[in-house]
């Protein structure tokens, strides 16, 4: 049997995977003003991708559930890799419905990553450190961000977005080949795997993740707050891009710097606020504080205007990078923490299908409102109040004193 590694090694490997993984979902909403443009497509367009995208991670979430315990959670996020990265080919022919295929198997990718990290995570992790792992695993969601923001933006415009789109998929596909060899020591055995389908559409078997969650103390208000923290990120990561070229006259390379800042910050902000979980041992409160700080912040880029200068988006953007996206690895743990220790898999994709959802119907309903406005600020408005539903919902979330439910 295969000696497994330090739990250090485990975190840079999960890091790695899921990094290129959220690059490779950054193709769509960094690169997409580019390919509307040329394909005469609507720019609203990029909503509808970036929804698709969220459906291909739901099925993953749901139906195929059974390939993380089946494969493992290792080899699974390498597999999806591998069927992303290919997908990004369809990109390149102008057909509406390919594009949207290809974001759906884009997705598959991103709804493995974080069930499949969490479960990984989990059986490594000491406890005294898991807000902190947790949230530098998250970290790698806007990591790969800040990889998409600088690199897509100057790789569109030196080569076009078809060989800015190839680069990233042979990224993804050398990210897998130099972590192959470590899943070995990290998944468990063949014989101590689940036996269970790669995928099943059964309805009972899709609503598992679901139903766990109904298995753990407070995991369904947990999971709702992930929802609406979920809505003001997902406006931010889908729509700033071409908010900055479309509406407020930016160059793309002059948006992609703002989106990679946001995304930067929000690497450092998902660990500082995983150590201050942490030290202050009240998850509730860090991420109340998350809440309405990104609140604050987007409300803030509704009210921008073409005549600020760029230090003041760049501002702007660096705050939204820790408010508005660093609270994903202190709410993952939480569900975590909450959940009965056979079932973190399960939970974790319970909570992270909300996240999901939120994150599916945002671009889509953002978009629409876009469509027939043509108002990018009150559609960001709209967005920022979904922060502050999230502070009646986290006030006593720490405290455990409830029978397991809802």
């Amino acid at each position: 049997m295969p000696r497994s590694p330090s739990w250090v090694v485990v975190i840079g490997v999960i890091l790695v995977l899921q990094t290129v993984s959220a690059t490779l979902g950054r193709v769509v909403p960094v690169a997409g003003p580019a390919f509307t443009v040329e394909f005469g497509w609507n720019e609203s367009w990029v909503g509808y991708l970036m929804a698709a995208n969220i459906v291909g991670a739901l099925l993953a979430l749901t139906a195929g559930i059974g390939l993380m315990h089946r494969l493992g959670g290792v080899r699974a996020l390498q597999w999806s890799l591998l069927i992303g990265s290919a997908s990004l080919l369809l990109y390149l022919l102008p057909s509406v419905a390919l594009a949207l295929f290809a974001s759906a198997c884009v997705g598959l990718s991103n709804g493995i990553a974080s069930p499949a990290g969490s479960e990984v995570l989990q059986r490594f992790t000491p406890a005294a450190h898991r807000n902190l792992v947790f949230s530098i695993k998250q970290a790698g969601v806007p990591l790969g961000g800040v990889v998409g923001g600088l690199a897509i933006p100057p790789l569109v415009e030196a080569m076009g977005w078809r060989l800015a789109a190839v680069v990233v998929a042979v990224a993804c596909i050398l990210a897998t080949v130099l972590t192959w060899s470590l899943r070995s020591g990290i998944d468990p055995p063949p014989g101590e795997r689940p036996r269970q389908p790669l995928a099943s559409f059964r309805l009972d078997d899709i609503l598992v993740p679901l139903r766990s969650l109904s298995r753990g103390n407070r995991l369904w208000r947990a999971s709702w707050i992930g929802a609406f923290l979920a809505v003001p990120q997902a406006a931010w990561v889908t729509f700033v891009v071409t908010y900055l070229v479309i509406a407020l006259d930016q160059s793309l390379s002059t948006a992609g710097l703002v989106f990679a800042v946001m995304q930067a910050t929000s690497v450092l902000g998902r660990i500082v606020l995983g150590w201050v979980a942490d030290h202050m041992a009240s998850s509730s409160t860090t991420l109340a504080i998350a809440a309405l700080a990104s609140s604050i912040s987007t409300i803030l880029l509704a009210f921008s205007t073409s005549a600020w200068p760029l230090w003041t988006f760049i501002t702007l953007a660096a705050v939204a990078g820790i408010a508005v996206a660093g609270w994903n690895g202190v709410q993952i743990a939480e569900v975590a923490r909450r959940s009965p220790p056979e079932l973190i898999g399960e939970t974790a994709a319970g909570a992270v299908i909300f996240v999901f959802i939120a994150n599916m119907l945002t671009p889509i309903a953002f978009a629409a409102f876009v469509a027939v406005t043509g108002r990018y600020d009150v559609a960001f408005l709209v967005s920022a109040a979904f922060g502050l539903i999230c502070l009646p919902l986290l006030y006593g979330l720490d405290r455990v004193t409830e029978k397991p439910g809802r």
